[in-house]
C-alpha cells in the first residue's frame, strides 16, 4: 500500500517520500500533551498518520490523505469546542469512508453522540489502555490489508459478533410480533396461540400502562442484589422497556438517559444503542431546542413488535418480563 509518510509531531509535515507499510494508518485528534491515545495506537500495531489537536484538524483533515481511521480524544475538550469542532471532522472522515473511535466522558455522551454516531463509529466512555487497543484492533480487523497486534482482538471481535446477533435475533423476533400478532410459533406457550395465525384486532397503546413497565423494570434490576449482575445483563431489552415506558408517559429519552437505562457499562450501552440502530429499532430525533443533543425513539417495527408482545403476555396471564 503506497502511503505518504506524514510527519507525527507538531502540526503535520508532509513528507513527499514515499513508503511502503502495511500497518493500519490512524489520524489522531488530541491535546498536544495527550499520551494514552497514542500509546495505544502504539500497542495495537498501527501508526499515526497524522496528529492535530482540534482546532486545526477539520482543515488537515480535507488535506489529500488516505484516512483509514480517526481517533478522537474527548475528554477533557469542552462543550463549546466539540459542538463547532466535531461537524466538520466527522464530515471529513465519513467523507474517506473511515472507521471512527471516540474516547469520552459521561456528560459527553450527549454531545459527542449527536454528531458522531452510527455505522463505523466506536464511542468508548472513559476506556482504560486495554479498551482503547481492543477497540483500534477491532478497527483494523476488516482490513485484509492490516497488520495489528492480537491483544484483545480475538476476545473483542467475538463479543461484537455476539452482539450483532443477538439485535439480529431481537429484530426478527419483533418483527414477527408484527406479523403475527403473536409470540412467533417456536416460542409461545401451550395454549397461548395457533402455530401459524394472530389474533384478531392488533392491540390498543393502552393495553399496557406505562407503571407496569417501570414495576417490571424496577424488579429486573432488584436481581442485582442478589446476583452478579454481569451475569443477568439484557441491555437491548432494558433499553426497548424505558423507551415504550417513556413513550407512554409522552417523555423524551436522551442518548446518556438511555446509557443509564441499559444497566451496563456506557461504553457497552453505547454499542448497543448504535446496533439497535442500525438493526432499525431505534430512531435519533434531533432536539429542536438544543443542537448539541439528540433524542432516542422506538421505530414502528419495534413499536409494533413490543405491542404485539403484550398483547401476547396478557393473552396467557403472564407478568411482563
Amino acid at each position: 500500500m503506497r502511503i505518504s509518510r506524514l510527519e507525527t509531531l507538531g502540526a503535520g509535515m508532509i513528507d513527499d517520500a514515499p513508503c511502503y507499510d502495511s500497518r493500519l494508518g490512524a489520524v489522531l485528534v488530541a491535546a498536544p500533551a495527550s499520551i494514552l491515545p497514542a500509546e495505544a495506537v502504539a500497542l495495537a500495531g498501527a501508526r499515526i498518520l497524522l496528529r492535530a489537536d482540534w482546532a486545526d484538524a477539520a482543515t488537515l483533515l480535507a488535506r489529500p490523505l488516505r484516512l483509514d481511521l480517526l481517533v478522537l480524544e474527548a475528554i477533557g475538550v469542552c462543550d463549546a469546542v466539540l459542538a463547532t469542532a466535531l461537524p466538520p471532522i466527522i464530515g471529513e472522515a465519513r467523507r474517506h469512508g473511515a472507521r471512527i473511535i471516540v474516547a469520552l466522558e459521561e456528560d459527553q455522551i450527549d454531545t459527542v453522540a449527536n454528531h458522531a454516531f452510527g455505522p463505523h463509529v466506536d464511542l468508548l466512555c472513559r476506556p482504560s489502555l486495554t479498551e482503547r487497543v481492543a477497540a483500534l484492533a477491532v478497527a483494523a480487523a476488516g482490513r485484509p490489508d492490516a497488520v495489528v497486534g492480537e491483544v484483545g482482538r480475538d476476545a473483542e471481535a467475538a463479543r461484537l459478533r455476539r452482539l450483532n446477533e443477538e439485535v439480529a435475533r431481537i429484530a426478527e423476533t419483533l418483527a414477527q410480533l408484527t406479523r403475527d400478532g403473536g409470540l412467533p410459533p417456536d416460542r409461545a406457550p401451550p395454549g397461548v396461540g395457533d402455530r401459524h395465525n394472530g389474533y384478531g384486532a392488533p392491540p390498543r397503546e393502552d393495553d399496557v400502562r406505562a407503571s407496569d413497565l417501570r414495576q417490571a423494570i424496577r424488579a429486573r434490576r432488584l436481581r442485582g442484589q442478589f446476583f452478579d449482575p454481569t451475569l443477568l445483563e439484557d441491555p437491548a431489552w432494558d433499553m426497548l422497556l424505558d423507551l415504550y415506558a417513556a413513550e407512554l408517559e409522552r417523555a423524551q429519552v436522551s442518548v446518556s438517559s438511555l446509557c443509564i437505562a441499559a444497566a451496563v457499562a456506557p461504553t457497552t450501552a453505547l454499542r448497543w444503542i448504535s446496533k439497535m440502530t442500525e438493526a432499525g429499532l431505534l430512531e435519533r430525533e434531533p432536539d429542536p431546542f438544543d443542537r448539541r443533543r439528540a433524542f432516542m425513539a422506538l421505530s414502528v417495527q419495534a413499536r409494533d413488535g413490543l405491542r404485539g408482545y403484550f398483547a401476547a403476555v396478557r393473552r396467557a396471564g403472564l407478568s411482563i418480563a
